[in-house]
């Protein structure tokens, strides 16, 4: 399981990393949201996957006596995918501004700041 979560995690940025370096804004925008997956899936990932109890210690004990879920990356990811979500958004708002404005989305067109006459 571990490897497979391992080779999906590579897979999410490399393929994240590959479509930010397209000239297309849309592109962007995907391989921004992959890249947050992948995040995702590596904080979850070394939080090491255990199948346990949820971690509290009962009345009569001083420490956990058997596998018990980490709790910190649970909470990590779901702040990171709120925050993702935010930047998603928008970044979609200001590349449909953007192509309002422009009428392409082409980064090299967007980048000629010369007017035709």
């Amino acid at each position: 399981m571990e490897i497979l979560l391992a080779i999906m995690i590579g897979v999410l940025y490399a393929s994240g990393i590959y479509m930010m370096l397209r000239r297309s804004l849309v592109k962007l925008i995907i391989g921004i949201i992959l890249l947050g997956n992948g995040a995702n899936l590596l904080i979850f990932f070394l939080g090491r996957i255990t199948k346990g109890a949820p971690p509290i210690i009962p009345a009569d004990g001083k420490v956990f006596s058997e596998a018990f879920a980490d709790p910190v990356p649970q909470a990590l990811i779901l702040t990171a995918i709120v925050i993702s979500f935010g930047l998603q958004s928008f970044a979609i708002v200001l590349v449909k501004r953007a192509h309002t404005v422009v009428r392409t989305d082409d980064l090299d067109e967007m980048n000629a700041t010369d007017e035709d006459s």
